[in-house]
């Protein structure tokens, strides 16, 4: 009998692929930040999350695709860059600390299956 895994990591797997697209838009925003014209971007990952659930259950996804979504500044520049340094450090600590849970979750999930597996 075969362990499926994506039943065991349950909904943290499709989250850390997600969390991981969402660094590197993150990433890239606080790399342009003195690039005239850039404008930030950032996904909803509710929106992602659930788009990739409806998708794995075999069902029509009624959300749009979870292509980046442009970030709206508290303060505009003149240069036309939309990125702020302390909004996209805020959300990529926030995006990290969220990666780390349910990377830890899976840890879990898979330690409980190595002692199942030794009979401990």
């Amino acid at each position: 009998m075969g362990i499926n895994f994506k039943e065991v990591t349950g909904v943290h797997a499709d989250a850390l692929q997600l969390r991981s697209e969402r660094t590197r838009i993150l990433a890239s925003n606080i790399a342009n930040e003195n690039t005239p014209g850039y404008q930030a971007k950032d996904m909803d990952f509710s929106a992602s999350m659930a788009q990739l659930e409806a998708t794995d259950e075999g069902g029509l996804s009624l959300l749009s695709d979870s292509d980046p979504l442009y970030r709206v500044p508290f303060h505009p520049t003149v240069d036309g860059n939309t990125v702020e340094i302390g909004v996209e450090q805020a959300a990529f600590s926030q995006n990290a600390s969220d990666f780390q849970t349910s990377l830890t979750f899976i840890n879990m999930k898979f330690k409980g299956l190595a002692k199942a597996i030794n009979g401990q």
